[in-house]
């Protein structure tokens, strides 16, 4: 079963058991993808899809801090709950250690020693971890590794 099959399978089942949060949260998510797949008229991988869902996730957890900072706590929740039902679908995640370690192996494979070889590890960090880091955790883990 693909992603999207199943994106759209628990959205009918949260119509059934009436879990408002949860359908309404996916059917975000269902639009944002159904409007990438109208604007650049092509069917979506499950890469495509995860793309869409970490982008996603990562516009919730912007808002999530303007809401903290703005003292509007019930918008936070708000945000929060959409970004943990999000998450669900996105691969796991590699834990800090196990992405140091990726990285320790991609430096010493492209032989970066400098700030300078940065782009070359996040060109080949993304091939290789691809998504199961974010980008911001690799960039800064890899900015930690070179100094």
């Amino acid at each position: 079963m693909s992603l999207k099959e199943q994106i759209s399978n628990d959205i009918k089942t949260a119509m059934k058991e009436k879990n408002a949060p949860l359908r309404d949260a996916l059917r975000l998510l269902s639009s944002a993808m159904k409007q990438i797949e109208v604007d650049e008229r092509k069917e979506l991988s499950d890469d495509d899809i995860i793309k869409i869902i970490q982008k996603q996730v990562k516009q919730r957890n912007d808002a999530m801090t303007q809401y903290r900072d703005a003292g509007r706590e019930d918008l936070y929740e708000k945000e929060a709950s959409e970004a943990a039902i999000f998450e669900t679908y996105l691969p796991k995640q590699l834990s800090d250690d196990e992405l140091e370690n990726a990285l320790r192996t991609i430096i010493a494979e492209t032989g970066a020693t400098s700030m300078k070889d940065i782009g070359r590890i996040m060109g080949a960090a993304s091939k290789t971890i691809g998504t199961q880091a974010d980008g911001k955790r690799i960039n800064e883990c890899a900015k930690a590794l070179l100094s």
